[in-house]
C-alpha cells in the first residue's frame, strides 16, 4: 500500500467529487472524509475514539477542527444526518467534551437525545 496521505493537503477541504480525483483504497478523498465525518453522529463512536486515546493526540484535534468545513456549503447537503453530525462535530471542538464522552452515561444520554429528536422530526414532519 503506497503512502499517499503524506502528499494530501489539509489545508483546504477536498473537492466536490470528480471522476478525475486522486484514489485512496479506491476511495476519493471525500469519500473518506464524508464517511468518517458522518460516523462522529454516533455516540458509541465517540466513545470508543476516547477509549483509543484518539481524542488526546494534537493533530487528531486538528483533524476535527479542519472538518469543520462540513458544516457549510457545498458540502453540509451530503451529509445523511446533519443533525447529530454537526453538533457532535461541534461538541468534539471542546477538550471538557473529548474528556466527558468516556462516560458511559454521557454516552447513554446522547443517545437518548439523538433518539428523542428523531421522533420529535418525524412527528413534525407527519
Amino acid at each position: 500500500m503506497a503512502t499517499e496521505s503524506a502528499d494530501v493537503n489539509m489545508a483546504s477541504p477536498p473537492a466536490l467529487p470528480d471522476d478525475n480525483e486522486s484514489q485512496y483504497g479506491g476511495y476519493s478523498r471525500f469519500e473518506i472524509e464524508l464517511e468518517f465525518v458522518q460516523s462522529l453522529a454516533n455516540p458509541f463512536y465517540l466513545n470508543h475514539l476516547a477509549s483509543q486515546k484518539l481524542l488526546t493526540q494534537p493533530a487528531f484535534v486538528a483533524y476535527l477542527a479542519y472538518l469543520q468545513y462540513w458544516s457549510r456549503p457545498p458540502y453540509l447537503k451530503y451529509l445523511t444526518y446533519p443533525g447529530p453530525t454537526l453538533r457532535h462535530l461541534e461538541l468534539l471542538q471542546q477538550e471538557r467534551f473529548r474528556q466527558d464522552i468516556m462516560s458511559p452515561d454521557l454516552v447513554q444520554r446522547l443517545v437518548e437525545e439523538g433518539m428523542k429528536s428523531a421522533v420529535q422530526w418525524h412527528r413534525e414532519g407527519a
